[in-house]
């Protein structure tokens, strides 16, 4: 796949987005359906200014969507990918974990029987 430089910081932009922890508390308080600052600040223990200002960034890139009910905001994710994303990151970093603990061992031995 052959991605123009235009394309390529898009892409950067989007996991530059993802690369902030306290975004990613976000998303997955989202997770699981719709919710609005007061939760989303109950579950991350993030303060509102800082949860606010994930999601206008969130919502700026797609990745959540908002939806006024009352005098609330509701957020959800609008871009369920992320989490398919953030799962095969996951995964292939469990994985690379345990070849190094593997190869400790392998070293480990190897200095034990010299």
């Amino acid at each position: 796949m052959q991605l123009n430089t235009s394309a390529l910081a898009q892409v950067a932009d989007y996991f530059k987005l993802l690369s902030e922890v306290s975004r990613l508390q976000v998303l997955c308080s989202l997770q699981h359906g719709a919710k609005n600052v007061s939760q989303i600040m109950a579950e991350t223990g993030l303060g509102q200014a800082n949860v606010s200002k994930h999601l206008k960034l969130l919502c700026q890139m797609g990745m959540v969507s908002r939806q006024p009910q009352g005098v609330s905001v509701y957020y959800q994710i609008a871009d369920p990918l992320i989490f398919q994303l953030c799962e095969l990151v996951s995964h292939n970093l469990a994985h690379q974990l345990k070849e190094r603990s593997q190869q400790l061992d392998r070293l480990k031995l190897a200095d034990h029987l010299s």
